[in-house]
Order: C-alpha cells, then sequence, then structure tokens
C-alpha cells in the first residue's frame, strides 16, 4: 500500500486519544484543580512526549497549557527562507486541541547567533541587510502565528535578547541586534499582536531577577513600551539549583514590573537537585571534575526529598502572593526522567521535577498540592497557614 504522510499522522495522533480512556485519572489529586483560579498551570514538552498516552494522560489531569519543548523554534520550524516544517508542530497542536488544552507558541525569534539558521543571516554570500532581515522576521511571525492562532493563547514573541555581561549594553551580541538595533523586537511584537489580537505577548529570558540583570531587563522592557511595543508580560524561565535562595529577589522583581503594569508568566520552571552553578566558574576549571559527578543516581535520600518539596511550596507561596499578575506557571518537562537537566551541563540522574521517572508523585507534589488546597506548609504551625 503506498504511503500517505496525512493518514499516517491522524492515525498516530488518534491511537493516543483511543488510548488515553486506559490510563486512570484522580481528580483529587489534580495540580490544576488545587491550583484553581490563581494562575494556569502548564508544562513544556518535547512533541513525542504526545505520542504516549500515559504521558497524556497524566499532563490532562494536571495541566491545563502546553509550551513545545523545540517543535516551533525557529530551526525546526523553518529551516530554510522557503521551506517550513510543520509536521512536528502541526502534531503537537492536533493533541492539545483534542485534549482541549491550550499552547504557548515558543518561540517566535531566538536572539542568540547559535540558535539561528546561517540562512536567515546571510544574503547571498553578504550579511544580512537591515530591510531583509525585518521582511523575514515579520513573515516568520505571520506565518507560524496566523497557522497556530486557534490553539495558541500565549506567545514567546522574542526569547534571551537582554545580554549577560555589560560589553555590548543592553542586548546581546547576535546578528539581531547588530543588523537592527532594537528593531527587530519592535517588528516581531507588532507582527505578531496584528496576527493574534488577543493572544498574551512575552519576553521571554533567564536570570531577570538576578540584580545585575533585573537593572537590564526593566530598562530594557521600559525602552519598548516607550516605542509602543505591544509586550503584555514578562517570561521568567525559573529554572532553580537547590539551595539558591532566590525568593527575596523574585520579590523584588516582580514588584518592580507590577509597577510598570505588566504580567509575569513562570515558563520554565524546575528545581536542579545536582546544582550547576560550579560548572561555569573560574573558567570552566572544575568541568572534569563534574563529568564524573552523579551523587543520586540511587535516588534522593529523604532530607533531600525534603529540601526539595520545602523550596517548591516556598516557590508557590510566592507565586500565590503575587497571583494578581502570574498569568501562567510551567514546569520544564512533565517528569524527571524527561528532564534536560539530566543532560545539561553534562550528563547525570537529576530529579528536578514533582513527578517520577515512573510518572508516580513525589513527596515535592504532595506538599506543593497540599500547600495549593490547604495553605499548609510542611513544618508550619497551624496558626500560620497560608490562605489558598
Amino acid at each position: 500500500m503506498r504511503r500517505n504522510p496525512l493518514r499516517d499522522r491522524l492515525l498516530a495522533v488518534l491511537s493516543v486519544v483511543i488510548l488515553l480512556p486506559t490510563v486512570a485519572h484522580s481528580q483529587e489529586r489534580s495540580l490544576k484543580e488545587a491550583v484553581g483560579e490563581r494562575f494556569k498551570l502548564g508544562v513544556g514538552v518535547g512533541h513525542g512526549v504526545l505520542q504516549n498516552a500515559a504521558d497524556v494522560a497524566l499532563i490532562g489531569e494536571h495541566f491545563q497549557i502546553l509550551t513545545p519543548e523545540n517543535a516551533m523554534k525557529p530551526q525546526g520550524i523553518h529551516p530554510a527562507e522557503n521551506e517550513w516544517n510543520f509536521g512536528p508542530t502541526d502534531r503537537f497542536v492536533e493533541v492539545a486541541r483534542a485534549q482541549k488544552l491550550e499552547v504557548v507558541g515558543h518561540c517566535l525569534v531566538w536572539a542568540k547567533d547559535d540558535r539561528t539558521d546561517e540562512w536567515m543571516m546571510k544574503e547571498g554570500d553578504q550579511p544580512v541587510s537591515r530591510s531583509t532581515l525585518l521582511r523575514r522576521i515579520e513573515t516568520h511571525v505571520n506565518t507560524v502565528v496566523e497557522r497556530y492562532a486557534d490553539v495558541v493563547t500565549m506567545w514567546d514573541v522574542v526569547n534571551e535578547a537582554i545580554g549577560d555581561s555589560d560589553s555590548n549594553g543592553l542586548l546581546r551580541d547576535s546578528v539581531y541586534w547588530r543588523t537592527t538595533g532594537m528593531e527587530f523586537i519592535v517588528t516581531a511584537f507588532k507582527a505578531a499582536r496584528a496576527k493574534d489580537p488577543d493572544a498574551l505577548l512575552i519576553y521571554n529570558d533567564y536570570n531577570g531577577h538576578k540584580p545585575e540583570k533585573r537593572k537590564k531587563l526593566l530598562e530594557f522592557l521600559r525602552q519598548l513600551d516607550e516605542k509602543g511595543v505591544p509586550v503584555d508580560a514578562y517570561g521568567m524561565q525559573g529554572h532553580f539549583e537547590l539551595g539558591d535562595d532566590s525568593l527575596s529577589q523574585l520579590r523584588e522583581t516582580f514588584d518592580e514590573l507590577r509597577k510598570l503594569g505588566l504580567k509575569v508568566v513562570v515558563s520554565e520552571l524546575d528545581i536542579d537537585v545536582v546544582t550547576r552553578g560550579r560548572w561555569w566558574a573560574d573558567g570552566g576549571k572544575y568541568r572534569e571534575e563534574l563529568a564524573k559527578h552523579d551523587p543520586y543516581k540511587d535516588g534522593l535520600s529523604e532530607e533531600l526529598h525534603a529540601q526539595l518539596s520545602k523550596e517548591y511550596v516556598a516557590l508557590f507561596q510566592l507565586f500565590t502572593d503575587y497571583s494578581d499578575i502570574i498569568e501562567r506557571v510551567s514546569f520544564w518537562n512533565l517528569h524527571d526522567g524527561q528532564s534536560w537537566l539530566n543532560y545539561f551541563p553534562w550528563k547525570r540522574v537529576n530529579h528536578p521535577l514533582l513527578f517520577d521517572r515512573m510518572r508516580q508523585t513525589k513527596p515535592s507534589f504532595d506538599a506543593v498540592h497540599t500547600f495549593l488546597k490547604t495553605g499548609a506548609v510542611p513544618g508550619q504551625d497551624e496558626n500560620s497557614r497560608s490562605t489558598p
């Protein structure tokens, strides 16, 4: 029989949907039920995850909104100027539609040269001109947003444009900044708004709560506001490390964003238990040692489970305190076995999420769910209980 790619794709999606009733649900322990109206709860996953019935069932039980981990990024979906690869993204959103889940469009422009295809940066054998680059960005945004506007309710319009050092001023050194200054950001946001007037438009980045980068983030957002750029929210990636004690910095950042009238999404939440900070310290001199460091390959101790639970609950207490501006909290990956932190920046067995490798709930899940349902915090007495 001759292969029919469209038929094969639809059959694959239907097989997942048909299998779903065989997986038990327990709405009494649902995170999305526990969080209520405070904010939307989401998860970022690869498109292959949505071909697994058990994963789709777990997602449907606990989450409301999905982020495609890679399928919608520019290098995957638009590999050449006149070539598009919609297959993985179409399969992703077909499952979302079937399960009545919202989608985050991640991301339209990733402002890093190593995340940009050569064709976007060149015009013939010369560097791309300003007008051509802006036209290509507008075409990309128009095409992707128009195709998926029915299911995408939030767009990560620009990702990681702010520089980590002061060597180039406000924005990181990239073909976008070198060629257009801030105009690529203006173009992307205005194009997204024109094609999807009702969606939440997000600027997404990491470490924006840390004082030095926060200063740049706030100046960046003020400048965009002065230019009339329709930024609705800051996307805080939220890749934390066990024991990093970011709460006061987060609170200060949320206060400043509230003053600017901006919403917040926690776009990529996890807590690394095999902490990675030393990987970049002192010019990378610890990397050979760390590459062999795999302390929790046999699992976490009760003490570490308790610490992870405490830190997750503290974050969700903070998110609840700022639920007037927080629109969404999304975990990055569904369970420990799927986490990117098993491989970045070196290979080790990590345990950064609320579900273990068997998709079973962990003590951190129990603690977060209990807090969201009752306001109870581990180790806190009844009189100091938070109001859920």
